[in-house]
């Protein structure tokens, strides 16, 4: 068993796996914060400021009138926080743009870094079937 799994772990694509993995979770460090410390920003200043973070409904307990989120958490109250639902998507959102414009970029970089494909040479082609047929019937004419 031991053996099988040295054999598993040795697979190249486990090891792929696992350097992609990494590399992601290192890039995911990186994209959050180029949204959250760059565009991010930039969209408040855009928009005015606007942050549903705190925007949340009590379901449920006593909240003191404008708690923020967090404080009514606190509290122990039941709130429907669709603030913070409405910011994780934007977030999402922004950082599912930027990482597709960065892989488009990598695409176009490592296409243009491979060489041209040569056009191979064209083979010619062989004889029809209906080519083979006639040669057949005008070797039977012959004998």
């Amino acid at each position: 068993m031991l053996s099988e799994f040295k054999d598993f772990i040795a697979k190249g694509n486990v090891m792929d796996m696992a350097v992609g993995i990494i590399i992601g979770a290192a890039f995911t460090a990186i994209v959050t914060s180029l949204v959250g410390d760059l565009i991010n920003p930039i969209i408040g200043l855009v928009s005015g400021g606007v942050d549903f973070t705190n925007n949340y409904a009590v379901l449920s307990g006593e909240v003191a009138e404008g708690a923020s989120l967090e404080a009514a958490r606190e509290t122990g109250a039941a709130v429907f926080a669709y603030g913070a639902f409405i910011m994780a998507v934007i977030n999402f959102l922004i950082i599912a743009f930027v990482v597709f414009m960065l892989v488009r970029y990598v695409n176009k970089v490592k296409d243009a870094a491979m060489p041209a494909e040569e056009a191979a040479p064209e083979e010619p082609a062989g004889p029809t079937q209906e080519d083979l047929l006639a040669d057949i019937l005008q070797e039977l004419k012959k004998a």
